[in-house]
């Protein structure tokens, strides 16, 4: 996107052209004005638009230029803090309500992409959780207990299963979560987008918000060549904010992930490496990523930024790590290669804030943006409906915090990729 071959790479080549939208032009009104054209922005506009409320939706790039149009494309369940940790940190009440929301959140995915009959690759075949070692495997077994006592359909294989279905004996074994599966980010986003467009919300891109303000008991919100006039205003900028919300990207500490693909393996390979098409991560600290596109190419990720001396250190790491992983497949090149931000806060967990009167968004989603984006996307547009009020929210009403050291920590991440992937790998 805007002409950068490293923004959103395999994902762009693939996915469906974006819908026809253009920059806002003029003075106009609305019920509710969004801004961010993500997972959360466009779900909030399709439920919202569902319900017959006038929606604009105002994104400065394009749709999907965040978070939503260059992630792996796994639809997980929950997030990366375990799932009992999450009542002593959000207490009992928020807790139990985030961990249903979010175990439930992958189901709605599916579920809307069935409805809108949306072109995104979908696989239904579950994720698969790695488990690096004995450390990885003792991790792996806590989080399918915690999981299991609540009732979630997860299931813990052994090194021999794990290996059947990734095609390597790296693994002491792996968590297996039917709940998830996969699909093509881009594609999904722009396929809401179109839904959402046919349901009679209004998109507009290369619409940068400069400010919002006061108008009577409304609110006006400006670009740069017209304003929307609203009661509601949902923020959905996420990793990416800037301008009036830049607190919610101040709050959230970033970290580089890319994603390289090969081009698409031979049949042979197909039915060897992931032939049941789950996506996998591993329990690393600086963790690897890789699942299958439908057309047969290895997406194969990990932290860290494609620029600068990164490009050279990642992409050699990956050649290194695939041959280890998978020796049949021989000397690798890559087809696309692409890379974006996560925004992680200080506890890896998402918030909820309400900005000003009606004015409200979720903030760090911690690199699980697919189903938690659509799921509090969907939340936004009940809490405006006024289908629940704000005590009924999956999580409590915070202020914006900016961590402390949050550029340093950033360049340390972003570094220490780059350290790690210099010499890992080679013994």
């Amino acid at each position: 996107m805007l002409n950068d071959p490293r923004s959103h790479g395999l994902w762009e080549k693939t996915a469906p052209s974006a819908p026809v939208t253009g920059a806002l032009s003029g003075d106009c009104r609305a019920d509710v004005v969004i801004v961010g054209g993500g997972f959360t922005g466009i779900s909030a506009a399709l439920h919202l638009a569902e319900k017959g409320r006038h929606v604009i939706v105002l994104e400065g790039a394009e749709i999907g230029f965040g978070g939503a149009g260059r992630n792996v494309g796994l639809i997980n369940a929950g997030m990366w803090v375990m799932p009992d940790d999450l009542p002593g940190e959000l207490g009992e009440v928020h807790g139990e309500r985030l961990l249903d929301m979010l175990g439930n959140a992958p189901r709605l995915v599916m579920e809307l992409i069935e409805k809108h009959g949306i072109a995104c690759e979908l696989e239904r075949n579950g994720t698969l959780h790695c488990a690096v070692g004995e450390a990885g495997l003792k991790e792996i077994t806590d989080r399918a207990v915690q999981w299991r006592r609540r009732g979630a359909p997860v299931t813990l294989l052994d090194a021999t299963e794990t290996a059947k279905r990734v095609g390597t004996r790296a693994y002491a074994g792996s968590l297996l979560d039917m709940r998830a599966g996969t699909l093509q980010p881009l594609a999904y986003v722009r396929g809401l987008a179109r839904a959402a467009l046919a349901t009679g919300a209004i998109l507009h891109t290369g619409s940068r918000v400069t400010g919002y303000a006061r108008s009577g008991a409304d609110w006006t919100v400006r670009t740069a060549s017209g304003s929307v006039t609203a009661p509601w205003i949902i923020v959905s900028t996420d990793a990416y904010s800037t301008g009036p919300w830049e607190s919610v990207r101040q709050e959230q500490v970033h970290l580089p992930y890319f994603n390289l693909a090969t081009h698409p393996l031979p049949p042979d390979m197909r039915a060897v490496i992931l032939p049941g098409r789950e996506g996998v991560w591993d329990t690393k600290e600086i963790l690897s990523s890789f699942r299958m596109d439908q057309a047969g190419r290895l997406v194969f990720g990990s932290v860290g930024a494609l620029r600068n001396s990164g490009r050279a250190v990642h992409v050699s790491w990956a050649k290194r790590a695939l041959k280890r992983l998978f020796p049949m497949l021989g000397p690798v090149e890559f087809e696309c290669e692409w890379f974006g931000k996560i925004g992680m806060t200080d506890n890896a967990l998402p918030r909820f804030h309400r900005f000003a009167e009606n004015v409200v968004g979720f903030s760090g989603y911690n690199g699980r943006g697919i189903a938690p984006g659509t799921v509090f996307g969907r939340t936004l547009a009940q809490l405006v409906l006024g289908d629940i009020g704000e005590t009924e929210l999956p999580l409590p009403l915070t202020d914006p915090k900016a961590p402390a050291l949050r550029p340093l920590k950033e360049l340390y991440y972003e570094a220490g990729a780059q350290i790690a992937h210099v010499v890992g790998e080679r013994f």
